[in-house]
């Protein structure tokens, strides 16, 4: 079931390995601790030293009513967003009112606050109090970012944890739900360096890496964000190699997921596809994905969307 959800999901363009998907089996868990538990034993079978398995970790059914646990972080891991008196944020602005939710139900953040400060799991039962769990360190993988050309790249001080593990969607399938069903791949160095690193709402450094390579920001047809666009994929793809993380680069991802559509015609099943998820947002043009449109989404079984629980 988790495998096929997998397959069918449309937004998710690393689907050429679906079949290679570990299920960790967690239904067993009786307590919010006993689910935290299970999450880090899903951290290190997922991230295995940086050689990244794919695996769901499925939590137990939900009741008649449709309410069953839930893990209100939206990844395993993320950075906090700490918002200043200024209304700036210190670190991952996408996760700013989350961290501030969190603010308010006691958890203290570090003193030193940084960029990059991995945010505590909140795990829930139905009809219960939320509960804080802190990810240990030993758990999280993260590598360090710099350029193979720029040394100054590494005095930015960046990182990114190695695994991408989402939590905040339900498995479904074949008239059940999982309202807690944490899955994990690997990245593309896109969601990296283009989205959580270059995007405006999110780390929005590309003015800074502009400003270090000495670029003409006066105008945009100097096409200094494409430049410096460029030169965070080749830090982040650089840092994972050299730390020994799987990644995978765009052009590689788009050719994989070709595959799998050949693979899948193969068997006579259509390829559901949201064309502006597949599509890399660097050199979009350049990737077969960007050149064709797929099936419409195939609704069971599935990984959905469901409403924050927090």
């Amino acid at each position: 079931m988790a495998r096929i959800a997998w397959r069918n999901n449309s937004r998710c363009i690393g689907r050429l390995l679906w079949q290679s998907l570990e299920l960790l089996d967690a239904r067993a868990a009786d307590s919010p601790a006993e689910v935290f538990e299970a999450c880090i034993k899903h951290l290190r079978f997922s991230t295995n030293g940086g050689r990244i398995r794919s695996a769901v970790t499925v939590f137990r059914e939900a009741d008649a009513a449709g309410r069953g646990i839930r893990i209100w972080n939206r990844q395993l891991i993320r950075y906090a967003g700490h918002r200043n008196a200024d209304g700036t944020v210190l670190g991952d602005p996408e996760q700013a009112a989350f961290t501030a939710k969190l603010a308010e139900m006691g958890w203290t953040p570090r003193a030193d606050k940084t960029a990059f400060d991995i945010l505590p799991l909140v795990i829930q039962f139905p009809g219960e109090q939320p509960e804080i769990f802190e990810l240990p360190s030993e758990a999280v993988l993260e590598v360090p970012i710099s350029h193979p050309d720029y040394d100054w790249f590494a005095d930015l001080g960046l990182k990114w944890h190695a695994l991408p593990a989402v939590t905040d969607m339900a498995l479904i399938g074949i008239g059940r739900r999982f309202t807690a069903a944490p899955f994990s791949g690997y990245y593309m160095s896109t969601e990296i360096a283009s989205r959580n690193f270059g995007d405006e709402k999110r780390y929005n450094l590309l003015p800074v890496v502009a400003a270090r390579m000495g670029l003409d920001v006066r105008s945009l047809r100097s096409l200094w964000k494409d430049r410096a666009l460029i030169e965070l994929n080749t830090a982040v793809l650089h840092s994972f190699r050299t730390a020994g993380v799987t990644l995978v680069d765009h052009h590689t991802a788009s050719e994989h997921f070709m595959l799998h559509i050949d693979n899948e015609e193969r068997c006579g099943r259509q390829v559901p596809g949201d064309w502006s998820w597949l599509v890399p947002p660097l050199s979009g043009s350049a990737c077969p994905v960007f050149h064709r449109y797929y099936a419409p989404e195939v609704a069971d079984p599935a990984f959905v969307q469901q409403p924050r629980a927090w």
